[in-house]
């Protein structure tokens, strides 16, 4: 049992991210996956048919938050493949998943 004094565990959230740019064929799902399990998220990333990558993500809102600013970041910083033009993000429930795969 935790003690009285520690701050409970963060809330999970889920972010389904659409992004738009060079980012098929380039490593970008790869980096969001390293990325992804660097913060401790759980989700994947997927490649649409329209040309931009999908990635559903869960975990806490901060996290989430710099998930986001990664894949919007410009220039990288991270070495992130591709050129990003725009990033469309929608909040959902949480669905418990776990690991993080690329599809």
């Amino acid at each position: 049992m935790p003690p009285e004094d520690s701050p409970p565990p963060p809330e999970l959230e889920r972010v389904t991210a659409w992004v738009s740019g060079r980012v098929q064929g380039v490593g970008f799902r790869w980096w969001t996956k390293a990325q992804a399990l660097e913060l401790g998220l759980a989700g994947s990333a997927a490649n649409r048919p329209d040309g931009r990558v999908e990635v559903v993500a869960e975990g806490p809102r901060a996290r989430l938050e710099e998930l986001l600013e990664r894949l919007r970041e410009e220039p990288s910083l991270r070495g992130r493949p591709g050129r990003v033009t725009a990033v469309v993000e929608h909040r959902g429930t949480p669905r418990g998943v776990t690991g993080f795969v690329e599809r």
